[in-house]
C-alpha cells in the first residue's frame, strides 16, 4: 500500500469577520492526495476564546502560548498521520483549528498526549462528518483569492 504524501507547505493571509474584525488565516497546501484518499472523513475543529486587543487578536502571552500548542499538536501529528491539520484561524478573539482525521478516537488520544505538558486549556472541540473536505475547501477558494493566486 502506497503512502499518500502529505504537503507541508503553508499561506497566511488576512481577511475579516462578518464584524469587520481581522482573521488570519493559515492554510495548508498541497492536501490533494490526502483529499483523494478518502481516508480522512471527520474534520475536528478545536476553538480557544480569548480576550481581544481592538483589532481582534490574543495578546502576546495568550499568542505565544497558542503558537507552542500549535507547535505540540503538529509534532504529534508528524509522527502519526490518523489526522492532518489543513487550517488556523486567528481573530475575532478566538484560534480555531482545523483537523481532518480518519477516527475520532485516535485523534482525541493523540491529543491528550500533545497537550499533556500544558495547564487545562480554555478549548471547545466539535466533530463532524465532511468526507467531501467543503470547509478545507471554502477556506482555499476564499483565501486563495485574497492571497491573488
Amino acid at each position: 500500500m502506497q503512502k499518500s504524501a502529505i504537503g507541508d507547505d503553508w499561506w497566511t493571509t488576512p481577511t475579516e469577520s462578518d464584524n469587520g474584525k481581522l482573521i488570519m488565516v493559515t492554510g495548508r497546501r498541497n492536501l490533494e492526495s490526502a483529499m483523494a484518499s478518502g481516508k480522512y472523513n471527520d474534520r475536528i475543529e478545536i476553538t480557544w476564546k480569548y480576550r481581544p486587543d481592538d483589532n481582534g487578536m490574543p495578546d502576546f502571552e495568550t499568542s505565544s502560548l497558542m503558537e507552542k500548542v500549535t507547535d505540540a499538536i503538529k509534532s504529534i501529528l508528524k509522527k502519526d498521520k490518523a489526522a492532518i491539520i489543513t487550517g488556523i484561524y486567528t481573530g475575532d478573539g478566538q484560534r480555531n483549528w482545523i483537523f481532518y482525521t480518519f477516527n475520532t478516537r485516535i485523534f482525541q488520544h493523540l491529543l491528550n498526549k500533545a497537550l499533556a505538558g500544558f495547564e487545562l486549556l480554555p478549548i471547545e472541540i466539535y466533530a463532524e462528518k465532511d468526507p467531501e473536505w467543503l470547509e478545507y475547501k471554502e477556506m482555499k477558494e476564499l483565501t486563495e483569492i485574497a492571497e491573488g493566486d
